[in-house]
């Protein structure tokens, strides 16, 4: 995996992966990363194509708030990919980071496929919904009992995440902010 974040190096190698290392770091403000210079851009290029060329997957996310996506994925490194190498290019709304890709579609070039999907977002509210169900679902779970909510206040998990109880506040940490301790 690659960023141009110094940050995301480690996050990458906490999930497992291999960070890609260009040589080029551009945090920017706030979490972003800021546009790369020229030079930059050729320096990551020269590396980004290395490890294109060996990759079966690429998913590609680089956007700059109202700006055009930059190319990342030229044609010559499409080119290079694998039979049936696939790009989905995430950054398909606002040009894409892939030279190739065509927003909103799905095209074949080189034997490699390259995918545009459009307005992301959208696709995300029913799995999240669920996702964030499952997880007060695993959180309650353990105190169901014949279909009724029986907290064990004794509990670990309980008390550090009950806030009030009983219409006091019974957190320290809350009761501290407040001034009640």
């Amino acid at each position: 995996a690659y960023d141009v974040r110094a940050a995301a190096r480690e996050q990458i190698e906490s999930l497992g992966a291999k960070f890609v290392d260009t040589g080029v770091a551009a945090d920017g403000a706030g979490g972003y990363a800021r546009e790369l210079t020229a030079d930059e851009k050729a320096a990551q290029a020269e590396k980004l194509a290395k490890a294109v060329a060996l990759a079966d997957v690429v998913i590609t996310t680089a956007a700059i708030p109202g700006k055009k996506a930059p190319v990342i994925i030229t044609r010559d490194m499409v080119g290079r990919m694998k039979y049936g190498a696939i790009i989905v290019d995430m950054a398909a709304e606002s040009g894409g980071n892939c030279e190739l890709t065509q927003p909103g579609e799905h095209v074949i070039a080189n034997d490699v496929n390259i995918h545009g999907p459009l307005n992301l977002p959208s696709r995300m509210p029913t799995h999240a919904s669920e996702l964030y169900a499952k997880n007060l679902y695993n959180f309650l779970s353990p105190w169901i009992k014949d279909g009724n909510l029986a907290f064990d206040w004794s509990d670990d998990v309980v008390a550090g995440t009950v806030l009030c109880r009983d219409g006091a506040t019974v957190h320290p940490t809350v009761k501290q902010v407040l001034g009640e301790v």
